[in-house]
């Protein structure tokens, strides 16, 4: 017999992801033309060795170029020997499949629809308000400034603040797991810096700005699916960020090739970083470089785990294009925006169904 369960009918706390169902729900069936193929091609990705950022003038300068080439033509790379230690990333992920073990009534704490609060539990997008549902569950927390938002974490599980977060002071902490939040931070100034300057701008184009600007972790939990041909962890988007440090415990991510329409799926390399090429960066390239559209795909078998770091401005500073790069021939492709604008457009907009607020940033010349 068929179940036809709509949204309404998946009280919060009690998703279908999350209560493990044999079947998936019919608010969970994405359209016949959106569904994933589980099978597809490998993505041949760019691969950027950080370290010879760090090394001499020649070396950084051929990385630059690399740099630049893999965002103008996909939007997104796989960084390696990026300096952060692999213990620090094991654990960062051990503590994210701890917390979503905990007992339900520990998680629901955090639960909202509020896609403004600092700190929220949920499942899919917006529970029970958006049309499609999506399986997936997801802990979404800022993190920079750290002290304005360490205490508002989960204090359950207990190593959770411990592994993401490690104060000075405690120096054998330190020597047991860095602060994955504050070193993956790091990592993005360099590697803003480096984008600016691939540009032609120059390193220290947005470096203040981002220096004092957001950065938000979304630690998203895909439970195995019974059905993972009909339906998604996440629909097709782009991140309305600078850009996204992805660690992922397995493969599930798929990118689309924007030469020939075609999805491709990421693999998961072991001590390597994903980085997608956000909105923001789009904007402020006036469209040279190109943010990533990508999707989440299911497995029948395993729980995959995902820390996406983003990095922004602040809550309501601006991103607009490089004067630089603006010509009276060639002029502005894109409005100016904020973070606190894509909040807007999302809390009124169902992107579940293919709305994008990129779309509206584009201006018609």
């Amino acid at each position: 017999m068929e179940n036809h369960e709509n949204s309404s009918s998946l009280a919060m706390g009690k998703s279908a992801q999350e209560m493990g169902l044999p079947y998936v729900p019919e608010c969970y069936k994405t359209p016949s033309s959106h569904r994933p193929i589980l099978t597809p091609e490998t993505v041949d990705m760019p691969v950027i060795n950080f370290a010879r950022l760090r090394q001499s003038e020649e070396q950084r300068s051929m990385v630059i170029k690399e740099l630049g080439n893999a965002c103008r033509h996909m939007g997104f790379f796989r960084i390696v020997n990026h300096g952060i230690c692999q213990s620090i990333l094991d654990e960062a992920l051990s503590s994210a499949f701890d917390f979503f073990k905990l007992p339900a009534e520990e998680k629901v704490k955090f639960m909202s629809n509020d896609v403004y609060k600092p700190v929220r539990y949920g499942t899919s997008l917006k529970d029970r308000i958006d049309k499609i549902q999506f399986w997936r569950v997801f802990l979404k927390h800022y993190a920079h400034p750290l002290d304005d938002w360490i205490d508002s974490w989960p204090q359950n599980p207990p190593n959770y603040r411990k592994n993401m977060y490690a104060k000075s002071s405690d120096l054998k902490l330190m020597q047991i797991a860095w602060h994955y939040s504050v070193e993956v931070r790091k990592l993005a100034l360099e590697l803003m810096g480096a984008t600016t300057e691939s540009l032609g701008i120059g390193p220290t184009y947005l470096a203040k700005k981002i220096n004092e600007g957001m950065q938000v972790m979304t630690v998203n939990c895909y439970p195995p699916c019974p059905q993972p041909d009909i339906t998604l962890g996440l629909p097709l988007h782009s991140d309305y960020s600078c850009f996204t440090i992805l660690l992922q415990s397995s493969p599930g991510l798929q990118i689309l090739d924007s030469k020939n329409g075609k999805w491709k799926s990421v693999p998961e390399v072991h001590g390597a970083l994903e980085v997608h090429i956000g909105d923001h960066i789009e904007v402020l390239s006036k469209g040279i470089y190109k943010s990533v559209v990508h999707r989440v795909t299911l497995n029948s078998e395993r729980t995959r785990i995902s820390l996406a770091s983003l990095h922004s401005l602040e809550l309501e500073e601006k991103m607009e294009t490089a004067k630089e790069l603006v010509e009276e021939q060639n002029p502005k492709r894109y409005k100016e925006s904020s973070v606190k604008d894509f909040l807007d457009f999302i809390s009124k907009n169902d992107i579940g169904e293919g709305k994008s607020f990129m779309d509206t940033l584009k201006m018609k010349n």
